[in-house]
């Protein structure tokens, strides 16, 4: 409880954080010195990136779990992690970009449920996963005022779960997850150009198409879930140059 309360807090600083940074700079991207003024006619260029993410799990429901009393209760709840990555970023236009940025995400999803023969109580149970993370993003850029940019952003991605339990043995698990995932992104950022880097904020919305879940009809929890897929909002920070 006390980690989730932690990081909750975390992820709310970061966001009042992003949107001080972003105010504070914008003042001082008003003036009239043109930073970087070539860095718009490279053919590439690379940086890094951070940010946390808030996860969450999107569930299906068996016909199973609607016409027994097995569980009377199956929510997914949200979990909060770290990402940590690279940047390679293409010019293809004056306006459009294409961006490569593998990361690796450490993401925490919540499922609660209530099963009625064991107990009334809720029971509460977390699932932990670190991702290589491969999202390929065309990036829409606006025109540049002096030392500010918009853009939006939209693409794919593909997720692999290096902590996805489909091969475990476990008596203990709740439930089996697939390791690999596809789906899209979509979201927007802004960039602040200083003498020798780009400060770019950044939130974005990822939704995973595949469904996670690894049928074992031993686990009582798979016979009331048919599909499980994910969904996850990152807010970035980017450091390019």
């Amino acid at each position: 409880m006390l980690k989730t309360l932690f990081m909750t807090n975390c992820f709310k600083y970061a966001v009042l954080s992003v949107v001080a940074a972003c105010s504070a700079l914008h003042a001082g991207a008003q003036a009239r010195i043109m930073n970087m003024e070539d860095h718009d006619s490279k053919p590439y260029y690379f940086g890094l990136t951070f940010g946390l993410n808030q996860s969450r799990y999107r569930i299906q429901y068996t016909e199973a779990f609607a016409q027994h009393d097995t569980f009377m209760h199956v929510q997914p709840g949200w979990g909060t992690g770290l990402n940590l990555g690279i940047m390679g970023n293409l010019r293809l236009s004056n306006f459009v970009d294409l961006r490569l940025i593998p990361s690796i995400s450490f993401a925490e999803k919540k499922l609660s449920y209530v099963q009625p023969g064991l107990s009334a109580d809720v029971q509460q149970k977390s699932v932990e996963s670190i991702y290589i993370h491969l999202p390929l993003q065309f990036k829409f850029k606006s025109d540049r005022i002096h030392n500010f940019r918009f853009y939006g952003l939209a693409g794919g991605k593909m997720d692999y779960d290096m902590a996805a339990n489909a091969n475990s043995r476990r008596k203990d698990e709740f439930l089996k997850f697939k390791p690999m995932d596809l789906g899209y992104e979509l979201g927007f950022g802004l960039e602040f150009y200083y003498p020798n880097f780009i400060f770019s904020p950044e939130i974005k919305l990822s939704e995973g198409l595949m469904n996670q879940i690894y049928p074992d009809k031993s686990l009582q929890l798979t016979n009331a879930i048919d599909q499980i897929r994910t969904r996850t909002i990152l807010i970035s920070i980017h450091l390019e140059g």
